[in-house]
């Protein structure tokens, strides 16, 4: 099977449609995870600290040269940055949780349906081509 030929099955069975508004939501919802940790989580937080702000706590290395801004360790946006993920990496294992509970159930009912009649006996069968063969008389 060529690439190109391959490449038009995956993109009209959808997964590709499926990928792209998956990436769109997610990069929503980052923005929406980053402001809430920054703008909501951390203040409090740092209000509880003594009046920190976390975006400003960093690690000064190297004084800037000619009015260049000094080389610094963002440590308080990287913790913002961690919380962020944490906060995103359960949302996913929620929503992970949430699928595999009724994916589960689905298989359940899947398994609960009633089977197939069973396959007549040999008896059965012949009566029943014994029938076939009167209404044909």
């Amino acid at each position: 099977m060529g690439l190109i030929q391959e490449f038009r099955e995956f993109a009209i069975k959808g997964n590709m449609i499926d990928m792209a508004v998956g990436i769109i939501i997610g990069g929503a919802f980052g923005t929406i995870v980053k402001s809430l940790v920054s703008d909501i989580i951390m203040p409090p937080i740092g209000l509880a600290l003594g009046g920190v702000d976390f975006s400003d706590i960093k690690l000064t290395l190297a004084q800037g040269a000619d009015g260049k801004d000094p080389v610094t360790m963002n440590i308080g946006l990287f913790m913002n940055n961690v919380i962020s993920f944490l906060i995103v990496a359960f949302a996913v294992f929620m929503l992970v949780k949430a699928v595999n509970t009724m994916r589960s159930k689905f298989e359940k009912e899947k398994e609960e349906e009633p089977e197939k009649a069973p396959e007549p006996s040999m008896s059965e069968k012949l009566l029943m081509e014994i029938r076939d063969e009167l209404k044909k008389a």
